[in-house]
């Protein structure tokens, strides 16, 4: 791992990137796709980013970025993006990514509240968004610089920063900043109510990436694929400010979508994905399984079988026996690397997962490859990761793991998680500039996550406070405990549960788009009809009954579902029932199936 330079009360990012061009100039640094029919890399080094970003921090100080000043970012994770972030961190500016599906009231409210003068947005379709903003009078925003050339429409193009002459003496203007200042402020994605800006410093950004180090072994100089939005506090941390703490090299993904094919042309040594992602990896693994004639299924359901009791003895803390071992090894090579390395995790190290509560069935299924994923919990005031699973520190599948040394972690009376430490942001952001303190008298923030610690220090989730139900029978209901329990089948892809103040809980289930198609071949059943003739299949229909029952069978009374309606169309950001993070926004969920929620409560 590179060295650290000088004490954490000294570190910023300006340092760190100048450290990683003076020690490791050669490096790569960040690569991206040429162009989509080209399909070939580009790469710039550390010394070549530090100059870039040199010239580039002149041509945003022409138009009047400066120390302080708040500039918005809305790409996707391209070159300009992740160039301009550090460009203007270097300058003494604060950047502020926004998520590429924000609808535009959720633009409104951040460009008044940050009080921006400056965007930099991508192409038409997000000029179209952001032009009224110049004319709104409650916007301090004046300039929209556009990324995509040919597509400016007036503003100014991204290309006319890097024209602008450095000045004389500029270099003093620049790496100035101090631990304490402001290094971004990143925007929660609005689960429920309006997004909040959460300011992090220099200092609390970088307590936490010292803190990942300690519970994370990888190798030096390490890859990473940046394919979730940079405006999620996971992504900046994992494709920004590690990178620059470790010197690693970033492969930017700008279509997430297309993230399985950059996985297996770098083939990474680390993977990290929200839960909806592994779901969906492991539910096409299922399909493809599905598929094998039985003799090949049994192979790889009984190397599945041995990679669970290896991992099994190193979640315990055990070494594994060594006719274990030996099995392990043999059917690692055999029949594990071959299914891994295609599709690109023959080389992981290190995969790990956060947002949300991962299904501990998913978690099981990747154990039978071998693979821990490594579930963490944090949030956006946390700087990230608050808690994590660990291959040094210990795990627990099931668990989001312990404290990471940047904070402390205590459960209130009522199961709300507390968290405090180095690494807990300054506050929440003003339209005044002035931050609203996040913590309480002692410093604890309220995380609104319920959860409780086991008597190793093992942190266990079970729901978000605010979404808890309590039914017409007084009973605290988990939501997602219940939905994780529906989503073990592999028909089930997505799950919602329902039932505030009502007598029983019922549920909207979403088919599986990758694992129904599969699952519907190996039945003999019909599949011309696409996933709403899938949807509407008697025999499909009592697969799903039969996975409902078999839910309710590890359910408490309260916590079973009665009844259930089958959707066909996947919830995602662009039709609003995810957030960007992929997490479920359920109060748009609820109005949108307003009466299909009802008619499962009318006889």
């Amino acid at each position: 791992m590179p060295r650290t330079t000088g004490d954490l009360p000294d570190r910023t990012l300006p340092r760190l990137l100048a450290r990683n061009a003076r020690e490791y100039g050669e490096l790569p640094a960040l690569s991206w796709r040429r162009t989509r029919e080209d399909g070939g890399w580009s790469t710039y080094t550390w010394a070549e980013v530090e100059a870039h970003t040199r010239v580039l921090a002149a041509g945003y100080r022409a138009l009047g970025a400066g120390r302080g000043d708040r500039v918005l970012l809305m790409m996707p994770n391209r070159p300009e993006h992740w160039l301009s972030d550090l460009a203007l961190v270097r300058l003494g500016a604060v950047p502020v990514s926004v998520y590429g599906t924000a609808a535009p009231e959720q633009i409104t409210h951040i460009a008044r509240n940050c009080r921006a003068r400056i965007a930099v947005v991508d192409g038409a379709p997000q000029v179209a968004l952001w032009e009224p903003l110049l004319t709104d009078e409650g916007t301090p925003l004046e300039r929209l610089v556009v990324a995509e050339p040919g597509t400016e429409g007036g503003h100014l193009p991204y290309g006319a920063l890097l024209r602008e002459p450095v000045p004389d003496g500029f270099a003093w203007q620049l790496d100035t900043a101090r631990p304490e200042d402001t290094l971004t402020v990143v925007y929660t994605s609005g689960t429920s109510g309006e997004p909040k800006g959460v300011v992090l410093t220099h200092r609390q950004v970088l307590s936490n990436a010292l803190a990942l180090d300690a519970v994370v072994e990888l190798p030096p100089h390490v890859e990473h694929i940046c394919y979730l939005p940079l405006a999620h506090i996971a992504e900046r941390m994992l494709g920004i400010y590690l990178p620059c703490h470790r010197a690693s090299h970033v492969h930017l993904c700008a279509d997430p979508a297309g993230v399985d094919a950059v996985v297996r042309e770098v083939r990474p040594a680390q993977f990290f994905g929200v839960p909806r992602i592994w779901e969906k990896l492991s539910a096409t693994v299922r399909g493809i399984l599905a598929l094998m004639p039985a003799g090949q299924r049994e192979i790889v359901e009984e190397a599945f079988a041995v990679g669970r009791e290896h991992v099994g003895h190193r979640e315990r803390g055990e070494a594994p026996p060594a006719g274990l071992e030996k099995r392990y090894t043999r059917a690692r090579e055999d029949v594990l690397l071959p299914m891994l390395a295609a599709g690109g995790l023959d080389r992981v190290t290190w995969t790990a997962s956060a947002s949300a509560p991962m299904p501990v069935e998913v978690v099981r299924f990747w154990a039978g490859f071998g693979i821990v994923v490594m579930d963490a919990w944090g949030l956006t005031e946390t700087a990230g990761v608050a808690t994590s699973n660990s291959p040094r520190a210990g795990f627990r599948l099931g668990s989001v793991g312990r404290p990471v040394e940047s904070v402390e972690v205590r459960v209130a009376e009522d199961g709300e998680i507390m968290v405090r430490g180095a690494s807990v942001c300054s506050g929440y952001l003003r339209p005044d500039g002035s931050v609203l303190p996040a913590v309480d008298a002692d410093g604890w923030l309220a995380t609104g996550d319920i959860g409780r610690l086991d008597e190793e220090g093992y942190l266990w989730l079970t729901d978000r406070k605010k979404e808890m139900i309590i039914t017409s029978t007084g009973k605290n209901v988990s939501p997602a405990l219940v939905e994780n329990a529906l989503k073990e089948h592999p028909l089930i892809g997505q799950a919602m549960v329902h039932g505030d103040h009502r007598s029983y809980l019922v549920a909207l289930l979403v088919l599986d788009a990758e694992a129904a198609p599969a699952w519907a071949e190996a039945n003999g059943v019909p599949v011309d009809g696409g996933p709403a003739g899938l949807a509407a299949h008697p025999a499909v229909l009592a697969e799903v009954d039969r996975a409902v029952a078999a839910a309710n069978t590890r359910l408490s009374r309260s916590e079973q579902v009665k009844r259930y309606e089958l959707l066909a169309e996947e919830w995602g950001p662009a039709t609003g029932e995810l957030t960007p993070s992929l997490k479920m926004r359920r109060r748009v969920i609820r109005d949108k199936y307003a009466d299909a929620l009802s008619g499962l409560y009318e006889n």
